[in-house]
């Protein structure tokens, strides 16, 4: 590569004024440099494929050897491709539709970037890491927003201290263990961070509940001097992990699950939040149960709950799957287990909660019923904003759950509602909620418009309290 770039800094040398060692001072002799040197003779589409070779940092010097070069370079085409690779996540998407911060426009198609593709890319490069914690209902997930995947996963603030513990110090100990897993000074970096689904309801009261939640955690991460934070709903990150910003966010918690729909980024509670009294944590019981009437034996919960990522998976026709044999085998810490219909008969309660002895509707029936109301409230011009529905939470990782819930969503909703509905996996797995944290807080923007300042939030809470 560095040999390629020296030849195309010669070439170009070439046509500067005063460059030629021989001059000739016939002027009907006298060769007349080309604009791009050596490679004028080559095809457009050649030429961009070696500029693509030589990377966005070569390419941003042979911006600067002429003008020829600088408008080969400034193709945004180009740094769309460099963005791809170098900025993975989801960073084209980031750039036009959240670039402008909370709350979103109201348009439904892409923005454009502000500035060129270049230029975004140069911010980006140039932007530091922030910390990105996802506080899920079971466990929490935090790290770098530039980093491949968490760095690390403890208890969620849930498990700091006991019900009789303030708020406000559960998180304090919650974000100060954080920072110390992860060495590094909260004063450094600004934070994203995620919100738990909670307060379904629209009431007054939970309005409060929520209004609380999210004031305690500003004020445990500003009180540790957190220089700028994003706080964000888990549903709402999700969405964006998945390139959306509308939507259906199903949420498959520790012990809910919930049907959470957005539309450009603001949850839509007046609409209705659905939740189904259905979690990972009763999906593994049923399975421990299962397993312990078929006489197999275990020892820890932690056996059961790995069988289950590893074996179960959805049934796309559950009375079909009966007829079949099952079995399949997985070796395990405390040895080798073989599951035969316990597999898909543990997925199939989302489905069907009166076989786990649990009074419930369906996960397809608490969709099909939150897109119902969805049709009904007519809030935008392009009413099929409800029709992507965005999975995320361990369990929603089961094999054949995507497939399932549409063929179920397909059957339970007239075709003026369900044509078009399509049902996305979690775009990350587990992580998928952190990952929409990484989105966030790797935009060339950041933290400008998505985050509140340490003095933003106590101007707020001043007039708050005057008013």
């Amino acid at each position: 590569m560095a040999t390629l770039l020296r030849k195309l800094c010669e070439s170009a040398s070439l046509k500067r004024p005063g460059s030629n060692p021989n001059p000739n001072p016939n002027p009907s002799s006298e060769r007349v440099p080309s604009p791009l040197g050596a490679f004028d003779t080559l095809p457009a589409d050649i030429l961009m494929q070696i500029v693509r070779l030589l990377g966005p940092k070569h390419a941003a010097r042979l911006s600067l050897l002429s003008k020829s070069w600088r408008s080969i370079v400034s193709d945004n085409d180009l740094w769309v491709h460099f963005l791809h690779t170098h900025h993975p996540h989801s960073a084209l998407f980031a750039e036009t539709a959240l670039s402008s911060g909370y709350p979103l426009p109201t348009l439904s198609a892409p923005s454009s970037p502000r500035g060129s593709l270049q230029h975004v890319y140069a911010l980006r490069e140039r932007l530091p890491p922030s910390v990105v914690i996802d506080g899920g209902s079971g466990y929490c997930k935090f790290g770098w927003s530039k980093g491949s995947s968490p760095s690390g996963r403890f208890a969620t603030f849930l498990e700091f201290g006991n019900v009789e513990t303030p708020m406000y110090t559960r998180l304090r100990h919650f974000f100060g263990t954080i920072y110390n897993r992860m060495q590094v000074k909260p004063s450094s970096q600004p934070a994203v961070v995620s919100i738990p689904i909670c307060h379904y309801d629209d009431t007054e009261s939970a309005k409060a509940s929520r209004q609380q939640l999210k004031e305690a955690i500003y004020a445990a991460l500003f009180d540790m001097n957190v220089p700028a934070v994003c706080a964000l709903n888990q549903g709402t990150l999700a969405l964006y992990a998945a390139k959306q910003t509308s939507g259906i966010a199903v949420n498959i918690g520790f012990q809910v699950t919930s049907i959470v729909p957005i539309l450009n980024g603001k949850v839509m509670r007046k609409v209705g939040v659905e939740v189904v009294g259905l979690g990972a944590l009763k999906l593994t019981g049923f399975l421990r149960k299962q397993m312990q009437e078929n006489n197999i034996s275990f020892e820890s919960l932690y056996t059961v709950r790995t069988l289950k990522e590893k074996l179960c998976y959805v049934a796309a026709d559950y009375e079909a799957e009966l007829l079949k044999d099952t079995k399949a085998s997985f070796e395990a810490v405390e040895g080798l287990f073989t599951l035969s219909k316990e597999r898909f008969q543990t997925g199939e309660i989302l489905f069907q909660p009166r076989l786990a002895g649990v009074r419930a509707m369906g996960l397809h029936q608490a969709i099909a019923l939150c897109m119902d109301h969805c049709y009904s409230a007519e809030l935008a011009v392009n009413n099929d904003w409800y029709k992507t529905v965005v999975l995320s939470g361990g369990t929603a990782c089961l094999p054949g759950l995507a497939e399932r819930l549409e063929k179920e969503l397909h059957s339970a909703l007239p075709p003026y509602i369900s044509n078009g509905i399509k049902v996305i996996p979690p775009p990350f797995g587990v992580d998928t909620a952190w990952f929409g944290g990484t989105i966030i807080g790797s935009l060339s923007s950041f933290p400008g418009p998505w985050c509140t300042t340490k003095k933003q939030f106590r101007q707020k809470s001043k007039l708050n309290r005057i008013w």
